[in-house]
């Protein structure tokens, strides 16, 4: 825990000097990520690639992420360091992140699918996975296991789409 404490101090007093950039990325990018994805997927007109999103979702955020938190109720770093966050938070249990989860799977499915928005899309989770790091909000090892838990969900469900 002492190496999340030194990154999470770090990434917060950092986040107060960019406060309003820190506030859009991780309170409000992952509303145009969202809209993102469902335009593409709409795009692309295949109802399989719609399922394999929303199971992938389905897999990471409420059952792998859900999961976790029932067994090991994690503080959150305004909560163990005594500070009020850049974004507003219930004080639910913070380990594993769940926005990190969620968009990683997202992001993964798409990569799968079309490599350059992929990219993208996995650039912009990244961003707000950090954001919610510098925000207060999230330790790294949340948002690290997060993004984990996200693109493994999304390499299962292909993988099972597949058969």
């Amino acid at each position: 825990m002492g190496i999340d404490v030194a990154i999470s101090e770090w990434a917060f007093s950092l986040g107060r000097q960019a406060e309003p950039l820190v506030v859009f990325l991780a309170q409000y990018l992952p509303y145009l990520l969202g809209a993102a994805v469902l335009i593409w997927v709409l795009q692309r007109r295949d109802g399989k690639i719609f399922l394999q999103l929303a199971a992938t979702a389905i897999l990471s955020r409420l059952i792998f992420v859900e999961a976790i938190r029932f067994f090991w109720d994690r503080s959150r770093p305004f909560i163990e360091l005594g500070f009020t966050p850049l974004i507003e938070h219930d004080p639910s249990g913070s380990f594993p992140s769940g926005h990190a989860a969620f968009f990683f799977a997202l992001s993964a499915v798409v990569f799968a699918k079309d490599k350059k928005t992929g990219m993208v899309f996995l650039f912009l989770s990244s961003l707000i996975v950090v954001a919610r790091v510098f925000a207060g909000v999230h330790w790294f090892s949340d948002v690290l296991a997060g993004a984990v838990i996200g693109v493994l969900s999304a390499w299962l469900i292909l993988k099972l789409f597949l058969k």
